[in-house]
C-alpha cells in the first residue's frame, strides 16, 4: 500500500500546478510528505512541510469537536433547542431547530451564502460590496445576514449543507460555555492536543511560515493574495489555519478517544444524515461509505484555499491536501479513498 500512496502522491506532484503540502502519515509515521509552490510569491518563500494553510470550512470540524465535547461533558444535548441555548434574538430562525440538526446540515435554515444555489465565489463577493471585510469578527455580527431569510425546510427532513447552522454553533458555544467561540477552541482543543501551528489568524497579520492564499487576477494577469476576499478573521463556519501535522493529530486524538468517550465517538462517527448513496454527514464529519470501504473527512474551499484531510480507520492513515490556490484537490481524495478505504 505504501508504494502505491507514493506513486499517486508523486503522480499528483508532477503535474507541476499545485502549491500547498500534500501530507500521508500512518502508525509508525511519515509515508509520503511534499511541499511545492510558494506561501509568499512576492518574496519566492516556498511552501514548506509545516507551513499553516487557511483551510476554509475544514474549520467546520474544530466547531463540532468543541460541540460534542460540551455534550460529553453534561453541558447540553443533542435534542436541545438552539433557542433555549443562544441568548441573541434569533428572529424567524425556527424554534425547533436543535444542536443535533445544526451538527449534521439538517436544520434547513436560511443561508447567508447558500452553497445549494451559489456553489461558487459569487454570492460571498456580492456581500462583502455591503460587508467590509475588516469587520466580520464578532460571531453576531453574522446573524442579521441570515436570521430573517425564510426556511429553506423542515430541520430533519432532508441534508443541506449550511455555513449559517456552523455560526450558529459556535454562539451556542459561547452562550454555554461563557466564553468566545475562538478562545474555547484553543482552550480545550488547539491548546491540549499540543497543535504548533493552528489557529484563527488575522488575515492582516499572519504568523511566519503561514501561506497567503492567492487568486489569478485574469484582467491584470497576475496572482493577487486573497487578504480582501475573506473575513479579516475565521469564524465558527470557516477560516481558521493549521498544518498537515497538526491535523494529522486531530484525526489520532479523535480515534484514540483523547478528545471526547468512545461514546461520544461512536455518535460522532456515525452516518446521521444522507448527502449520496455513498456519502454521509455524522455530528460535524463526512463519512464515506462504500463496498466495505471507509473513510472520514473534513473538506474545504475558498477564494485562495483548497483542502481536504481524511482518516482511513481500517490501515490507520491520514491524508490531507492542505493548498493556497484554488486547485480542487478531492480527486486525490477519490485516488487514496481507492487503495486505502
Amino acid at each position: 500500500m505504501e508504494n502505491e500512496i507514493k506513486e499517486i502522491a508523486a503522480k499528483w506532484n508532477a503535474a507541476g500546478d499545485f502549491s500547498g503540502v500534500l501530507s500521508v502519515t500512518g502508525p509508525d509515521g511519515v509515508i509520503y510528505q511534499e511541499a511545492s509552490g510558494y506561501r509568499n510569491r512576492a518574496e519566492a518563500l516556498p511552501n514548506r512541510p509545516d507551513t499553516a494553510f487557511a483551510i476554509a470550512s475544514g474549520t467546520k470540524l474544530f466547531t463540532a469537536l468543541s460541540v460534542c465535547k460540551l455534550i460529553d461533558c453534561g453541558y447540553i444535548s443533542l435534542n436541545d433547542r438552539i433557542c433555549d441555548l443562544i441568548s441573541h434574538d434569533l428572529k424567524s430562525i425556527n424554534k425547533k431547530i436543535t444542536v443535533f440538526h445544526l451538527l449534521t446540515h439538517t436544520s434547513g435554515v436560511g443561508d447567508y451564502i447558500d452553497e445549494e444555489t451559489a456553489p461558487d465565489s459569487s454570492g460571498i463577493l456580492m456581500l462583502y460590496e455591503h460587508r467590509p471585510v475588516h469587520k466580520w469578527e464578532p460571531l453576531s455580527y453574522y446573524l442579521p445576514m441570515f436570521c430573517e431569510l425564510p426556511q429553506k425546510f423542515e430541520p430533519g427532513e432532508r441534508y443541506g449543507y449550511s455555513n449559517a447552522g456552523y455560526i450558529l454553533l459556535g454562539l451556542v458555544v459561547e452562550g454555554v460555555a461563557g466564553q468566545a467561540y475562538r478562545q474555547y477552541v484553543d482552550e480545550n482543543v488547539f491548546f491540549p492536543l499540543a497543535l504548533s501551528h493552528t489557529g484563527f489568524y488575522r488575515m492582516n497579520s499572519l504568523p511566519g511560515n503561514t501561506a497567503y492564499g492567492y487568486v489569478y487576477n485574469e484582467e491584470r494577469k497576475e496572482y493577487e493574495t486573497n487578504v480582501l476576499y475573506m473575513p479579516v478573521i475565521g469564524g465558527s463556519d470557516g477560516g481558521a489555519f493549521t498544518c498537515a501535522a497538526d491535523i494529522a493529530k486531530v484525526w489520532q486524538a479523535i480515534f484514540a478517544n483523547r478528545i471526547f468517550s468512545a461514546d461520544m465517538v461512536r455518535q460522532f462517527s456515525t452516518p446521521h444524515a444522507a448527502i449520496s448513496e455513498t456519502e454521509y454527514c455524522g455530528l460535524g464529519v463526512f463519512v464515506r461509505r462504500e463496498g466495505g470501504r471507509l473513510a472520514y473527512c473534513s473538506v474545504g474551499g475558498d477564494i485562495g484555499a483548497d483542502y481536504f484531510s481524511a482518516y482511513f480507520p481500517r490501515p490507520k492513515i491520514v491524508a490531507s491536501a492542505l493548498g493556497n490556490t484554488q486547485k480542487n484537490t478531492f480527486p486525490l481524495f477519490e485516488r487514496f479513498f481507492d487503495i486505502m478505504g
